[in-house]
């Protein structure tokens, strides 16, 4: 049995972490653009500028010490990783062709909403943007890669986040459909796969990344998903009315969703499913197209108001998607215990990552790495939702040297990726699983997200970039290029 024919084997990534030239062509500032480098152990910042000119930073997972009447901007002297990135707006050519080596048969990627409407609230698009894009779909179809498009993915228009605190107010529902409606059009005969947000569930940790909002208040934050989740399914009934034959999907990070109780004490599974249930209500409202009991219920007892009108309601339940994109890198466990230590205390994410799991390892940067999980996680997904599921992140982010031989010798992420791709399979043929693809985070190095680092490695291409700014970008090939393109040689038969 195995994978079905047809399979979308490949990789991931986003435009903010790897295009580079963000100021090139006409596009404008994101909110990627103002966040400063970090590490595994010191926090990436987001400057800004007061109104009496002062300028200051605060940390990206501490949101709240950020002043209100601060306006984001880039500061001379800070190190903006995200600028350069690794030059794939200059480099896609050479890129694209060594996916193509490797046999990838989708490659997902994200449109920089910034680069087609440089403010976010123009009328009219940037040419010179959309152009770009066009470019990068024909090199893939001409490899005969299918291109798996992310419409927002982490970065919303500085412009919006400035001059209305971006998804806090509901004007931005029209800017984001005035864009989805763009590229839908303009790239309806290249483009069958998308996805509308990128981790929209990360609303729930973060503001800011998933939409420029600096705040890590839920009374905050979850009006502001409200209003992505109206967007997105405004995009998703039009994208259909566009295209009857695209698939267009949502994407949860469901490292949230797969949650175990720390010990079989009652309490502790209980809240193993309240954890767990800040990750499916995004999915339940995608899925089902409307809000369940368990979340309404939530907001009243936390006090949170968030104005669902009744077009919001018709909204919701017309625009349901296609079929349910994930991330998932790790598992997480929950407990109402005082006494047990948490995977990372020294991280900058240490509260994300949570309570350590006494039975399994970690990365470098204090991930839990479980390949049953995903089996899990998969089997789960299924069952609850009953549509078609695409594993459209997973990978593994390790610190890679060069060997003598100009070689690196990645066994370790070989090794995960082998657990994790048996995981999916046992899935499929065990537990009849519609899976139809997996694209692995970052087949290329990119900067990382959450501690704008290169030292975070995860690609089986290795790019010569540092964290300080300096290499000369040159692309090679890591130990795990040959293996990956013989998985997909066998379409995972051998691995």
């Amino acid at each position: 049995m195995g994978f079905k024919e047809g399979f979308l084997w490949g990789g991931a990534t986003a435009a903010n972490q790897l295009e580079g030239a963000w100021d090139v062509d006409g596009r404008g500032p994101s909110t990627d653009d103002v966040a400063t480098g970090g590490s595994a152990t010191a926090p990436r910042y987001l400057t800004y500028r007061m109104p009496d000119g002062t300028v200051g930073k605060g940390g990206l997972f501490s949101l709240d010490e950020i002043p209100s009447e601060a306006e984001f901007c880039c500061v001379e002297g800070e190190y903006y990783p995200n600028h350069e990135g690794i030059d794939f707006y200059h480099r896609y050519e050479e890129d694209i062709q060594l996916f193509a080596e490797m046999g990838f048969k989708a490659f997902r990627m994200s449109i920089a909403w910034s680069r087609i409407f440089p403010a976010g609230d123009e009328l009219e698009p940037n040419e010179a943007g959309l152009a770009f894009y066009d470019r990068v779909f024909d090199c893939l179809i001409a490899h005969g890669i299918e291109p798996v498009v992310t419409i927002s993915h982490y970065e919303t228009p500085l412009g919006l986040v400035n001059k209305w605190g971006a998804w806090r107010d509901r004007r931005t529902i029209d800017c984001f459909c005035r864009y989805a409606e763009t590229v839908f059009r303009r790239y309806r005969d290249k483009v069958k796969y998308w996805m509308t947000f990128n981790e929209i569930n990360c609303m729930n940790i973060n503001g800011w990344i998933g939409a420029g909002v600096a705040s890590g208040d839920p009374r905050v934050t979850l009006p502001a998903a409200h209003n992505q989740l109206v967007a997105a399914a405004r995009a998703v009934r039009m994208g259909h009315e566009i295209n009857p034959d695209f698939q267009i999907g949502c994407m949860v990070t469901f490292s949230q969703g797969m949650v175990y109780p720390y010990c079989c004490d009652p309490a502790d599974v209980h809240a193993a499913w309240e954890l767990a249930a800040r990750c499916y209500f995004f999915l339940d409202v995608q899925c089902r197209g409307y809000y369940p009991s368990y979340q309404l219920k939530y907001y009243e007892h936390e006090g949170i108001h968030v104005d669902i009108t009744d077009e919001d309601r018709a909204d919701l339940a017309a625009g349901t998607v296609d079929y349910i994109g994930f991330s998932y890198y790790r598992s997480c466990v929950a407990t109402t215990h005082d006494d047990v230590p948490l995977v990372a205390p020294d991280s900058p994410m240490a509260k994300v990552l949570g309570v350590k799991n006494p039975y399994l390892g970690t990365t470098d940067w204090g991930w839990t790495i479980d390949p049953l999980g995903l089996r899990n996680a998969l089997d789960v997904l299924y069952d609850r939702y009953q549509m078609p599921l695409f594993v459209v992140e997973n990978g593994f982010g390790a610190i890679d040297e060069v060997g003598p031989d100009g070689i690196v010798a990645d066994d370790a992420r070989i090794a995960y990726m082998r657990a994790h791709i048996e995981a999916m399979r046992d899935a499929v043929d065990e537990d009849g699983v519609d899976l139809m693809g997996y694209t692995m985070w970052g087949p290329i190095d990119l900067v990382s997200a959450s501690t704008g680092e290169m030292r975070k490695r995860y690609g089986f291409i290795y790019v010569d970039k540092h964290d300080d700014g300096t290499g000369t970008l040159a692309r090679s090939r890591k130990k795990s290029f040959g293996w990956y393109r013989h998985v997909i040689e066998t379409n995972g038969a051998e691995l």
